[in-house]
């Protein structure tokens, strides 16, 4: 179980695949109940936090749970949901071997209530009997043994740089809940009036507003969306938001959110074969008075787009920054969709996919009307205007994305997208994305072929083709397990100048590239060190937390900033050394 996701694809196997295969003892079936009532207290807690990584039937991000009430113990269960690392921590062999494959504990769950944990393992072996599902081995596994990291795919080893950011306090944001994480923060933008704000946004569903010390809420969006919600998945909520280059004008600002799917005519739709798990919105809020502190407007919406799942949704958007009116740039607007768990749900045709917004980067203009629902503009030299097919998604730039996490562009003389795209079970990369290209998922991962229908069948190409485009660097799941993108950096620090900064999710890890290129050779990946207060040190230890949740912000003046959920703090890096280790 978990609450949220974003691919953390070994840190969620290792939860569940705990739950599978440390024991050795029998469930006590009475301690399971049949009462209608509380298997559907049951059902709303499964759809919250775990539903997003596992099927009762069928596996995702995680493995399916179904069959575990019937090989462990409810007295084991009831420990390892609330206190998993604990358990890992207490010395059970298997745990341990478990623990050093995939490097992460799960988050605790101590928060639900006793009669909540009843509630989600009575749902569970309740649909075990139901579906008839077969007990799974009370061993491990022996895909665990058959998959060891020794016989995983890899890249090119990440390299130690040598250099140490430094790194100080800058701002705490208050909490948005009781439970973990206190703040799901996630985006920062330059302020559009002043070059001394900064804004950022709580997934659920907040923009703050900065002011050097001074933090205020610039849009609650909860209070305005009725169908608003922000979970399950750690990508639900507030996903994104830009302002519009005119903002001072036309007080546009452009938000993403997640509802509860309730029925509403989507503008891209599947067939009903396949549930909805909720909906995707884009709309644009117009602010009375731009110069404002509080929003005060109205809202309209240009795109709503249903979903099979509550991850890999639509991640990162922006205008491109630093153009002038009259480039044809200007006031364009590009989307990263994600693939939505679309493969790992064992649909993969529902991407990879011109006919498809899943799994692309879409450019559209949202003050202009010749899209199909005439709320937005497609711009007539996107690569796809010309199409023929009536089914051609002509808002599309590129496609062949898993999970787009964050785009942005390299400086204005020699301007490139770069995007990081999370993978899945093998390699993080980073793209140059240019017009019309396929980036290759689901049949691609990194410089690697992978099978849709069974994504652990992972295999060098034999020679490489020229139908995908290939990431220009990459990292595999001995540095880290999911990428984290940034920018490149253009700041006071000349260490860093033309460094593109990045990281990992889960880890925290921090790295840059300087090669911004495609070539047949990957550009090297270096990792930085961190120092805090003076000490050497990591942002696990930083943030007192094995899962960092790393997010990277810049402001007007492009300094760097280190966001994390985990804590909901942010840091500033302040300058660079060498390291004397």
């Amino acid at each position: 179980m978990v609450t949220n996701l974003y691919s953390f694809k070994s840190f969620i196997s290792l939860s569940i695949i705990l739950i599978f295969s440390i024991g050795g003892c029998q469930t006590n079936h009475k301690k399971y109940s049949t009462d209608p009532t509380i298997l559907k207290e049951g059902e709303k807690v499964f759809t919250t936090y775990c539903s997003s990584c596992h099927g009762i039937e069928k596996a995702g991000i995680g493995p399916k749970l179904g069959g575990t009430t019937k090989i462990l113990a409810f007295e084991w269960l009831e420990k390892f949901v609330k206190r998993p690392k604990d358990v890992i921590d207490s010395g059970d062999a298997r745990a341990r071997k478990l623990f050093d494959k995939y490097g992460a504990y799960m988050p605790d769950f101590s928060f639900l209530t006793d009669q909540q944990l009843h509630a989600v393992l009575s749902y569970i072996d309740h649909e075990t009997e139901v579906l008839k599902i077969p007990i799974i081995a009370n061993d491990l596994d022996p895909d665990i043994e058959n998959n060891r990291p020794d016989k995983k795919p890899s890249a090119e080893p990440v390299r130690p740089s040598g250099l140490v950011l430094e790194i100080e306090d800058f701002i705490t944001l208050p909490p948005s809940s009781e439970h973990a994480p206190p703040v799901r923060i996630s985006n920062m933008r330059p302020g559009p009036v002043s070059k001394n704000q900064i804004f950022v946004n709580d997934q659920r569903g907040i923009i703050y507003r900065i002011a050097g010390n001074e933090i205020t809420t610039f849009l609650d969006i909860r209070s305005e969306i009725a169908s608003f919600i922000d979970a399950p998945g750690l990508g639900t909520g507030l996903g994104s938001f830009a302002f519009h280059p005119d903002y001072l004008k036309n007080g546009a600002i452009y938000i993403t959110h997640t509802e509860k799917y309730e029925g509403k005519t989507a503008d891209f739709h599947y067939a009903d074969s396949i549930k909805v798990a909720m909906q995707w919105v884009l709309s644009e809020w117009k602010m009375e008075d731009p110069t404002a502190d509080v929003f005060k407007g109205t809202r309209r919406e240009l795109l709503r787009i249903n979903v099979p799942s509550g991850i890999h949704g639509v991640q990162d958007m922006n205008f491109v920054p630093e153009v002038k009116p009259g480039d044809k740039e200007y006031g364009m607007l590009y989307i990263g969709i994600g693939d939505a768990g679309s493969t790992i749900g064992g649909f993969p045709q529902l991407c990879h996919s011109l006919n498809s917004f899943l799994g692309t980067i879409i450019r559209i203009d949202p003050q202009g009307n010749n899209s199909p629902n005439g709320q937005y503009g497609i711009p007539r030299d996107n690569p796809y205007y010309e199409s023929k097919d009536p089914n051609t998604r002509k808002e599309i730039w590129a496609y062949g994305f898993r999970n787009p996490h964050r785009i942005s562009w390299t400086g204005t003389s020699d301007r490139k997208l770069v995007v990081a795209d999370v993978g899945e079970l093998s390699f993080e990369e980073l793209n140059i994305v240019e017009p019309g290209k396929d980036y290759g998922w689901n049949v691609r991962e990194g410089n690697y072929q992978i099978d849709p229908f069974d994504l652990s069948n992972v295999s060098p190409l034999t020679e490489k083709d020229t139908v995908y485009q290939y990431p220009f660097a990459q990292y595999d799941h001995y540095a880290g397990q999911a990428i984290c993108g940034g920018h490149t950096y253009d700041g006071q620090i000349a260490k860093l100048k033309g460094k593109y900064i990045f990281g990992d999710i889960v880890s925290g890890k921090l790295f840059y590239t300087e090669r911004i290129e495609n070539s047949s050779v990957m550009a090297p990946v270096y990792e930085l060190s961190v120092q805090y207060k003076g000490i050497e040190t990591d942002l696990k230890k930083i943030v007192n937390n094995q899962r960092v949740d790393l997010r990277i912000g810049e402001d007007h003046f492009k300094n760097l900033y280190i966001m994390s959920k985990a804590d909901g703090k942010i840091r500033k890096i302040k300058d660079v050394s060498m390291s004397a280790q």
